[in-house]
């Protein structure tokens, strides 16, 4: 049977190029659609963690749901101790969160003032890149502010200008001091850019007696993809009385987000393939209606029903194979050679920050086990097809068929 498929798809040329054609279609523009809406949400999840919120944070069990200075974290040194034995841990710090009345002029807000650590924020995130104006923090900058631009937008400053803040310390004592703005940001989150201001944390733990307390520790990751595994690693050495939450927490609307586009998206190439399927389909109900005399002639000679259909089982076996294997490994190159070197668009990253976008990278994202399942449906969708015309030319007795115009 598969020696008289090869024949017949070499005596129908017409038909066999037009199929491989488009199964080779199908199957490379799938492997490239999935590898760019995968890379693309890979990269918004980057971004998002870049900005400001960590893959995974350490916080005291209520300080998320009730907050306030009786949650904080009182032994910072310790769980930084036990942070640094983990494996995949890139780095982490810690972060002391308060909020409070910013003052210029005759003009107010309330405000998020953070405690920093510059040298390692550096490392955590993207703050130091976001910025507009002036300057970043550093290990000496004493009571400089770095805020963002609508805050300062609402306060009515600029660079350079005092800025008074008056708040309550970690032990609900009054705090206030005079700041100096000394740097601007924009992360393109207007929320954040009109409530966000951070200082230097060994000034800031002076104001506000928190030294070795934190309202939460952030934590870097190597490989995203292992966060639930060192999340656990990390609750099973932590007191009871902390909790380790991963971005899926953290970030729950995105995810919820980025899971619905995905729906959509996937809804999208769905109707593609319904398409693809329908052509491959019609094209081979078309050309095995065109040969219901040969098959009437093999069905006499012998051949049964089930011989029928493993005639034209192999003969799309050998289509989609042939064809699948040549737009797999270039599928596969495609978003192998993206994923290193990243699209860009030049000149958009100001546009982009816009909509809270730090990068105007659109990387695609490589993984096998996604590719080879984009192959697995390929093959599905194109045996599926075959299953119509081969009911049709069965239906038909062997005299009949022979006998058929």
């Amino acid at each position: 049977m598969f020696s008289l498929a090869l024949k017949n798809l070499l005596f129908y040329k017409g038909r066999s190029i037009t199929t491989f054609i488009l199964t080779f279609i199908s199957a490379l523009l799938f492997i490239v659609y999935v590898a760019m809406m995968d890379g693309s949400h890979n990269s918004m999840l980057q971004n998002a963690l870049k900005v400001y919120t960590g893959a995974i944070e350490v916080y005291k069990k209520g300080y998320r749901d009730i907050g306030g200075n009786e949650y904080l974290i009182t032994d910072v040194k310790k769980i930084e101790s036990v942070l640094a034995q983990i494996e995949g841990i890139t780095s982490y710090t810690s972060r002391y969160e308060t909020y409070g009345l910013l003052s210029s002029g005759e003009q107010s807000a309330a405000a998020m003032v953070v405690g920093i650590v510059p040298e390692k924020e550096i490392k955590m995130s993207e703050l130091s890149s976001t910025l507009v104006e002036g300057s970043f923090l550093s290990a000496t900058s004493q009571n400089c502010l770095y805020a963002g631009v609508d805050l300062v937008k609402k306060l009515n400053a600029s660079v350079g200008d005092e800025i008074s803040f008056i708040g309550a310390a970690s032990d609900n004592s009054f705090a206030a001091d005079i700041f100096k703005l000394c740097g601007t940001f924009k992360t393109g989150s207007f929320e954040f850019d009109a409530s966000a201001s951070f200082i230097t944390r060994s000034y800031f733990d002076n104001l506000m007696y928190s030294q070795n307390k934190a309202s939460y520790i952030t934590i870097k990751l190597h490989d995203l993809k292992r966060v639930d595994q060192i999340n656990r690693t990390i609750t099973s050495q932590l007191d009871s009385d902390i909790e380790s939450l991963s971005w899926k927490t953290l970030m729950k609307p995105m995810v919820e987000a980025m899971e619905v586009d995905s729906v959509f998206g996937y809804i999208s190439m769905s109707l593609f393939f319904v398409v693809i399927f329908f052509v491959i389909m019609i094209f081979g109900f078309i050309n095995v209606s065109s040969r219901v005399r040969e098959f009437g002639t093999l069905r006499c000679i012998g051949l049964s029903r089930a011989n029928i259909r493993t005639l034209l089982f192999y003969e799309m076996l050998i289509l989609s194979t042939a064809a699948i294997l040549v737009a797999t490994p270039i599928g596969a190159a495609i978003a192998y050679y993206y994923s290193l070197y990243p699209i860009v668009i030049e000149g958009m990253s100001e546009t982009y920050k816009e909509y809270g976008i730090i990068s105007d990278e659109m990387p695609f994202n490589f993984d096998l086990f996604t590719i080879f399942w984009n192959v697995g449906v390929i093959y599905i969708l194109n045996f599926l097809s075959i299953l119509y015309p081969i009911s049709y030319i069965n239906a038909f007795k062997p005299i009949e068929a022979t006998h058929h115009v």
